[in-house]
This record gives structure tokens, C-alpha cells and sequence, in this order.
């Protein structure tokens, strides 16, 4: 969930199926996480779906174990030809 908060009006808006408009001369609209207005730098983004994305579902047992396997090294044989 998406939510935002427009500086000029002070209105706050979260996303949704609708499109969403808080009424000022900024023209701040929100649907379905996209964001637009006339000036970007007077909006605040007060949730976003980067926070709730960056939640790992491997523990760090499991994180550990997959990265000794990244730097682990491949094996060369060496064979006689007779």
C-alpha cells in the first residue's frame, strides 16, 4: 500500500483501484502506486512498496550458506590419456 502527502494542502492519499486527486493548483493524483503532479518535489511519499518488498523470506543461516556456495570453486581433474 501506497501512501503519499501532498506539502501545498496537506492532504494525504493512499493507492488504490481509483484514481485518487487531491484538489490543489500541485494536482497531486495516485493510482495503483503510480504518482503524478505538476511538481514532484512537493510531494512525500509516507509509505512505499520498496519498504514492504525488501523483507527477506531466507534466514540468515540460509543466506550464509548460499553465499559459501557462490564463492565456492570448481574442481579440475586431470585425466592420463593412454
Amino acid at each position: 500500500m501506497l501512501s503519499v502527502r501532498c506539502k501545498m494542502c496537506r492532504k494525504e492519499l493512499t493507492s488504490t483501484t481509483k484514481t485518487q486527486c487531491c484538489g490543489c493548483p500541485n494536482q497531486m493524483m495516485i493510482r495503483e502506486g503510480k504518482i503524478s503532479a505538476l511538481d514532484l518535489s512537493e510531494v512525500i511519499l509516507i509509505n512505499s512498496i520498496d519498504s514492504l518488498k525488501n523483507k527477506s523470506i531466507f534466514s540468515k543461516t540460509d543466506l550464509q550458506y548460499q553465499e559459501s556456495r557462490r564463492q565456492r570453486r570448481v574442481r579440475k581433474l586431470d585425466f592420463e590419456e593412454r
